[in-house]
């Protein structure tokens, strides 16, 4: 692998400009392919093997010509202080708007009086009212026109003394992020001039991460609309693909720099580092596509697509690692490094040629790595418990943990949705936002009315049942649908018990007549989404980590490395989602990120954490012990090749992971609440992983383990393949080759003499 990817790394040094075109020439073709690409006209959610699933399927095959997809609004009215909205102004008020709205646009499907007798939408108070308002396209596809016609409906009305409020999804736009993350970037620039001291140093990893997210989220977005690809999934592959360029970048340019401080031509070090810090690379970028791709166990087809289009950019980053960076640090010449070394090399080089020494590079010196690595060598034993206990306390939060996906109950109070939902909420129940839809296949039943009426008497009798709706069948008469209005809020134990006394009910109506009844309704889809991220998160801990688990043997050549690389990943991941629940559930320092409503963890978050984390993890970890192992298989001890590690590693860990944190961090500035969690979520586990994890536990149980930590049965060793990512032949191969060209010269000059 080393000596593969040096070849690779002088190729690409030599024939810089060609390297360069080709990538440009992606880069423009993506964004072509992005610019003439249609919209993507919906963000479809299906999760395959439920019961709603199941049910949603049954509805479109029986209901034919009903959109599913279709954008949906409640325009909501509530009458002013000590009026009833029935009274006839206000009455005349709200029907003159419905007629307004019907003749606002030609997307819209229907549009329902809320004072139709057949279905009154009309409080039992009198006070609150509401018109549901269909279109016939998706959110994505409406038109500014028929957006501004339901934004201003109501305005003479609010100018009356009337309340009105919009919901529902058709006002839905694309997520903002903000300028936090454009900050993220900023500060990322900034570590990197203080890491390099080199504004050239430093802006290389920038734009070679620019480079391959923009080929990334351009085919993205060019490909959205064929593969049905939601507006999350582009943004989950932008703060991954950024974060993980930077860092790759960040790598290989400071091994670069440290092989240029060994006195090799330039050529020779872009070749060598990328034999060695790319090989990391290489492998570091496999843990991320694993964890990432390995979503697809989940089978829910939105987060298989996110998972796999987050993996490809990883893959982009890790080539744009491995080829542009070699060929951009043929373009920079000497300005990779600061103009303070090169002063100090061109000085060291001038006394060496005055008094005839040989100028073999710089010598090693004491920095802050190595400076904590002897301290925690010194007390092991106290930094490993301080670590864990203080990560096991941060984690306390996470065994409350309530999970559910955010409806317009969990926007900000200030927003017209909120203002709606609870409206909604006060005038007809706490339910009322979260009916659920139940769907009766008739087509084996023989009494299909007494069927019909036992379903909603006894669905009536539920004690957590507000209202049950006449069942309405379809044409054929082999279908029938019905509402049941809980009365607790959509996200409460109450209503997830009654969804499933319900189903309990379907089962026993299936073996006494025939009949099958279905629940769903997005309450229910997120109930059945719920329950499936908990019981796919096991398999999936557990496919990822033990695949991850046998690679990391491959690197480090031991068993006792991976195992405390996963265990430290574990206790991270599970401190961050105590974090996660204090700040997003329990509210805690809400107001500092722009948390207005607490309320549950969203059901993809823990699952998405450990997906995301455990790649970011790893990085750290191959970064960081790779260059330990490579010291230790050189000759030194094992407590040196710590120091060694952490001399050449802390530095460029500690700014890989600012940059991380900065990158994630600024997603926090969302307007949507999950890209909000995540932005969170990502950047306080990063920031528990390298510098609790990687940068404390992990040198206090090396320490501990001693030689022991590199140990691994001759059976295992002879059986698992050697990649050699340390660079240990490659090093072998180019000093022995160095050896015999000496000799070869030293002949040729004894021959001439």
């Amino acid at each position: 692998m080393a000596t593969f990817l040096y070849s690779i790394g002088r190729f690409a040094f030599r024939r810089r400009r060609l390297v360069a075109l080709v990538w440009v020439a992606l880069l423009a073709l993506a964004g072509v392919g992005a610019a003439t690409a249609s919209t993507a006209t919906s963000n479809s959610f299906s999760i395959p093997g439920t019961e709603a699933q199941r049910a949603f399927d049954l509805l479109e095959e029986r209901y034919p010509g009903q959109s599913a997809d279709g954008a949906s609004a409640r325009v909501v009215f509530k009458a002013p202080e000590g009026e009833k909205i029935t009274a006839p102004e206000n009455a005349a008020e709200v029907s003159g708007i419905v007629k307004e709205l019907q003749d606002g646009s030609d997307q819209i499907a229907s549009v329902a009086d809320p004072f139709d007798k057949k279905a009154p939408a009309v409080s039992q108070d009198g006070t609150t009212a509401y018109i549901s308002v269909t279109y016939d396209v998706s959110s994505f596809e409406l038109t500014e026109e028929t957006r501004d016609s339901l934004k201003n409906a109501g305005n003479d009305a609010r100018e009356g003394g009337m309340t009105v409020e919009i919901g529902g999804d058709a006002l839905m736009v694309m997520p903002e992020t903000g300028i936090t993350e454009v900050i993220g970037v900023v500060v990322a620039g900034i570590v990197l001039v203080i890491t390099f001291g080199s504004l050239v140093a430093a802006g290389l990893p920038l734009i070679t991460a620019l480079i391959g997210v923009g080929i990334g989220v351009s085919t993205i977005t060019a490909l959205a609309s064929v593969m049905d690809l939601g507006s999350t999934t582009a943004t989950l592959a932008m703060m991954i693909g950024l974060a993980v360029g930077i860092d790759y970048a960040l790598f290989i340019v400071s091994r670069y720099r440290a092989e240029l401080a060994e006195g090799r031509e330039r050529e020779e070090a872009a070749g060598r580092a990328v034999g060695t810090a790319g090989s990391a690379v290489v492998f570091a970028g496999l843990t991320v596509v694993i964890a990432l791709a390995g979503l697809t166990v989940v089978n829910i087809p939105i987060l298989t697509k996110m998972g796999l289009a987050a993996a490809g950019t990883v893959v982009l980053a890790v080539l744009v690692a491995i080829t542009l960076i070699p060929a951009f640090l043929g373009f920079a010449g000497e300005r990779i490094v600061s103009r303070k070394d090169r002063k100090a090399r061109k000085a060291a080089a001038e006394q060496a040629a005055a008094t005839g020494e040989v100028l073999v590079g710089d010598a090693p010196r004491d920095n802050g790595g190595t400076r904590w690595a002897r301290f925690v060598q010194r007390r092991p034993v106290m930094v490993l418990l301080a670590g864990v206990i203080g990560l096991g306390v941060i984690a306390i939060p996470a065994a409350s943990l309530e999970m559910g996906l955010p409806d317009d109950g969990a926007q900000p109070t200030s927003s017209s949705p909120r203002k709606a939902y609870d409206l909604l909420s006060d005038g007809f129940g706490p339910g009322f936002n979260g009916p659920l839809v139940g769907v009766v296949d008739l087509k084996n039943s023989d009494d299909q009315d007494a069927v019909l009426k036992r379903i909603t008497g006894e669905i009536q009798k539920n004690e957590h049942v507000a209202i049950v709706t006449p069942p309405a069948p379809n044409q054929a008469g082999d279908t029938a649908t019905f509402q049941v209005i809980p009365k607790d809020r959509p996200n409460s134990t109450e209503t997830e018990t009654l969804v499933h006394d319900i189903r309990d009910l379907g089962d026993t109506l299936k073996s006494e007549d025939g009949a099958e009844v279905y629940v769903t309704g997005a309450t229910a889809m997120n109930i059945d989404f719920s329950e499936k991220m908990n019981d796919a998160l096991l398999p999936y801990l557990a496919l990822v980590v033990g695949l991850a688990f046998l690679l990391l043997m491959v690197v480090f050549r031991s068993i006792l490395v991976p195992l405390k690389a996963a265990l430290g990943f574990l206790l991270s991941v599970v401190a961050a989602l105590g974090a996660v629940v204090a700040v997003f559930q329990w509210g805690w320092l809400g107001g500092l990120f722009g948390v207005e409503q607490p309320g549950p963890v969203m059901s993809v978050m823990p699952i998405l954490m450990v997906g995301v984390v455990f790649g970011l993890a790893m990085d750290y970890e191959v970064f960081l012990v790779t260059r330990m192992r490579e010291a230790y298989v050189h000759g030194e001890s094992p407590a040196q090749a710590i120091t060694t590690g952490f001399r050449h590693g802390a530095r460029v860990v500690t700014a890989a992971a600012v940059i991380m944190i900065a990158v994630f961090a600024g997603f926090i500035g969302s307007s949507e609440q999950m890209i909000k969690m995540i932005g969170f979520g990502l950047a306080i586990a990063v920031f528990f992983d390298a510098f609790v994890v990687r940068m404390a536990i992990v040198p206090a149980v090396l320490a501990l383990l001693g030689k022991h930590a590199w140990w691994l049965p001759r059976w295992l060793d002879r059986a698992l393949p050697d990649f050699d990512v340390e660079g240990d032949k490659l090093r072998r191969k180019l000093d022995g080759d160095a050896t015999e060209g000496g000799s070869d010269k030293e002949e040729q000059e004894t021959v001439s003499v």
